[in-house]
């Protein structure tokens, strides 16, 4: 089978390079192409389509076929987290279709787009999170999405485009259109909602189309891609490991095995001599509080730490990245008025003190990054802690600031002492630069203003109002 497609597609431009007549466009087709990287940074090359078959991957010049991924189909109804009648089928009417870019490739393109190719060391990161318009029936929530200025991923996906990075990761929560926007609600009428891919070509393929095409991306699961809300569009479309039946959250019974996967590094090449990688943890599921000893969750998590450990003994270097800060901060209203400041999450923190009850990391674990809280934070400690940077603040609709300075007493961790704490919410987006001896990592706002400053090495992070 595979042996006739290619001499099927090989025929075909044979004809168009002898005759002059144009091999068939599928351009038109082809709802997205990107690449996406996974276990050991393998390069994989994604496209979504609503044509009838793959198109074909162009690796130095070879044409191969793409295989599909996951088939056009409408999943029948399963239980959310929305109501039923606020919740409808999944529609995915498009072939998600993928291919493994051969190491060394210097050059791929699906159609007429050139694939975004990671380079042997990649020095410049574009970090963004929580990025999607918030339609939800619960809190009676319903973000302007028709405007482009209450609902800027659009405007911060342009901005972080102009940085060239060389890398994209983005730390979770792409969806958000979970219910239908109320007829009296006219800066979101007509949205599509579910969790089908109307929605998801919304909400994140199309405003993320041109970041899309300038860098291959790291795509780090958070809660609202658990298999009750848009699970199946994340296994379908974005998950970088093979989509298999029983794991692709379309039922109820199967969530233990959909809602859950198991932590895989990307390397980052070595610069200055320092071997650096990113680790992605799938934190998607993970509660604000510490998990009974006889949860499910339990030993699956305790697993999941210890595989951490064993991929940070493997570089110099390490970026823990998921969804949920574990040191970082959030504010939450009192009923009496007030704020309260919320420590990290309190799971992860209880699961990683069994490892490592002081740290919570391994030593060689230098910095974690994360979303879910929507705003920017960066935290440094005067204690033996890693540094924390949530990047929570692409879009989606922004949460109450963290007042600053801090109380004395306010920390993400009991017996953590914070040395610096900033955080800001407005929309944006997170950079880390790459030198021989440092990391520059700033946060930037749609204007392209520069909210923060840090220098980050193996051994301490510092944080300025200002660029160097």
């Amino acid at each position: 089978m595979k042996l006739s497609v290619l001499m099927s597609v090989s025929s075909l431009l044979l004809l168009s390079a002898c005759t002059g007549i144009r091999a068939p466009d599928q351009d038109a087709e082809l709802k997205a192409r990107w690449v996406v990287l996974g276990e050991n940074g393998q390069a994989i090359a994604r496209a979504i389509t609503s044509a009838a078959s793959c198109p074909a991957l162009v690796q130095d010049g070879v044409v191969l076929p793409m295989t599909v991924r996951a088939a056009a189909a409408t999943e029948a109804q399963r239980k959310t987290a929305s109501k039923s009648e606020i919740s409808k089928p999944s529609a995915f009417p498009v072939l998600t279709c993928e291919a493994v870019i051969a190491a060394g490739t210097k050059q791929a393109r699906i159609g007429s787009q050139t694939l975004a190719l990671p380079p042997a060391a990649i020095e410049k990161i574009v970090v963004i999170g929580d990025s999607g318009c918030r339609l939800k029936a619960a809190d009676n929530y319903y973000q302007p999405c028709n405007d482009s200025e209450k609902w800027a991923f659009r405007s911060m996906i342009a901005k972080a485009a102009q940085f060239k990075p060389d890398l994209v990761v983005h730390v979770g929560d792409y969806h958000y259109r979970e219910n239908p926007c109320p007829d009296d609600h006219p800066e979101c009428a007509g949205s599509p909602w579910g969790y089908g891919w109307d929605t998801w070509h919304a909400d994140f393929f199309d405003p993320a189309a041109a970041l899309l095409k300038t860098a291959p991306w790291v795509m780090v699961r958070g809660n609202h891609e658990s298999c009750a809300r848009a699970g199946q569009g994340w296994w379908r479309l974005l998950d970088p490991r093979p989509l298999q039946a029983g794991r692709d959250c379309n039922l109820e019974s199967n969530d233990l095995r959909g809602d859950y996967s198991a932590p895989y590094a990307v390397p980052l090449g070595r610069v200055g001599g320092e071997l650096a990688q990113i680790i992605v943890f799938d934190s998607a599921k993970v509660p604000n509080k510490a998990l009974a000893l006889d949860d499910p969750a339990y030993p699956i998590y305790r697993e999941q730490i210890q595989t951490v450990d064993r991929l940070a003994g493997t570089a110099d270097f390490n970026l823990f990245i998921e969804h949920h800060p574990v040191l970082g901060l959030a504010v939450e209203k009192k009923r009496s008025g007030g704020l309260d400041v919320k420590p990290g999450n309190a799971a992860l923190q209880a699961l990683l003190q069994e490892v490592h009850p002081q740290r919570l990391f391994a030593a060689n674990i230098h910095a974690t990054i994360a979303g879910h809280v929507h705003l920017f934070e960066a935290l440094t400690f005067a204690t033996d802690h890693p540094t924390q940077f949530v990047s929570g603040n692409g879009g989606s609709s922004l949460d109450t600031p963290v007042p600053q300075p801090l109380a004395a007493d306010v920390t993400p961790f009991a017996g953590a002492k914070v040395a610096h704490f900033s955080n800001s919410n407005e929309v944006g987006f997170m950079t880390m630069e790459r030198y021989v001896d440092h990391w520059q990592v700033r946060a930037w706002n749609l204007q392209g203003k520069v909210l923060r400053t840090c220098r980050m090495t193996a051994k301490q992070t510092d944080c300025d109002a200002t660029t160097p």
